[in-house]
């Protein structure tokens, strides 16, 4: 009898040791993320981790909601009702600006160049920036590329008192263009110039006059996080971070497999015009000569500096202009290696 009592506490420790091992070694942190816009081919990147389980992986249950512009993620985000999200980083540092009690910050630069964009229709008398003069321009309220109206108008010389800008909705936005209501809008080069070439415009008949190349040297999209989520899961945020990049490099190197995880969620979407779009954006604004050279996901402070600077020219900073680091964390990137393109 003595010796069995002497085998128990070998055998409970055996137990409880064949217990932890297969226990999980920490339960799954929540990750609440938002969208800047419907799930649209440029979605892609964050849904292929989703469906590929990358996510899961480094121990994140991630949700993945859409949003009504890019605007709405900051708001969003700032309040704490999502972790994390995709937003305007331009107009990122205004909200810093007039909310300085809310420190939100990007971790990770997404459209290197942004799909900024006024797009018109040749027919409209529309072919460059002085040509909006006299025009109707069709601009979403909560819409980043009409967030950046200010710094086109004073890069292209334009009279903006000779311009009628009519607030309209994103639904309705390209199909007033198509039907003559206005001349030209306000979007996403990838997103309107699809949208209208699906509702039968030709495409010789539109004019996209991306920002880029007329004057707004600014950066675009980028995933942003909540201050308190961020200081409170650090881990889970950089782990967010590396299982999206493996997400996102997998959607430049097959774009037509990676789109299908927008299909699934969208069902009036079709996969030839989502590809096209997806295609757009990583030929305009994610994969650029900067990310050839230095990887995802980060920014060229000097450049990023001069952008806040032109942000400026137009928006009368309530505090002193942010700095680069005020704005955006890198401490939360991947390796280098792992961001490589």
């Amino acid at each position: 009898m003595r010796a069995l009592k002497c085998l128990r506490p070998a055998w409970a420790g055996i137990l409880i040791a064949t217990a932890l091992a297969v226990a999980p070694a920490s339960a799954q942190t929540n990750v609440k993320f938002t969208l800047d816009f419907k799930f649209e081919g440029p979605s892609a990147p964050f849904l292929v981790p989703l469906d590929k389980g990358y996510y899961k992986a480094e121990g994140l249950n991630v949700t993945i909601d859409t949003a009504a512009g890019s605007l709405e993620p900051i708001n969003r985000v700032a309040s704490g009702t999502y972790d994390m999200g995709f937003g305007d980083i331009n107009s990122l540092i205004k909200f810093r600006d007039a909310n300085p009690g809310t420190p939100i910050k990007a971790v990770f630069m997404v459209y290197n160049r942004p799909p900024f964009s006024i797009v018109g229709r040749k027919s409209r008398g529309i072919t460059k920036p002085k040509d909006l003069e006299g025009k109707k321009l069709g601009a979403p309220a909560p819409d980043g590329a009409y967030a950046q109206w200010p710094i086109f108008v004073q890069a292209n010389g334009i009279d903006a008192s000779k311009v009628t800008i009519e607030n309209v909705g994103f639904p309705v936005r390209e199909p007033m263009l198509a039907a003559g209501q206005v001349d030209a809008i306000t979007g996403f080069s990838f997103s309107s110039f699809i949208n209208l070439k699906d509702r039968g415009v030709p495409v010789d008949d539109i004019v996209v006059l991306l920002m880029a190349d007329y004057g707004v040297n600014l950066y675009g999209n980028a995933i942003i996080v909540n201050p308190k989520f961020a200081a409170e899961h650090p881990d889970a945020v950089k782990a967010f971070l590396r299982a999206f990049v493996k997400g996102l490099k997998e959607t430049v190197k097959t774009p037509a497999t990676a789109v299908d995880s927008v299909i699934k969620r969208n069902d009036v979407a079709k996969k030839e015009i989502e590809l096209e779009r997806l295609n757009m954006a990583i030929r305009d604004n994610i994969v650029t000569p900067e990310v050839k050279a230095h990887g995802y996901g980060s920014i060229d402070k000097a450049r990023f500096e001069k952008a806040i600077e032109q942000i400026g020219l137009t928006y009368k900073f309530k505090a002193a202009a942010p700095k680069a680091d005020e704005v955006f964390d890198a401490s939360f990137l991947p390796s280098a290696a792992e961001r490589k393109f």
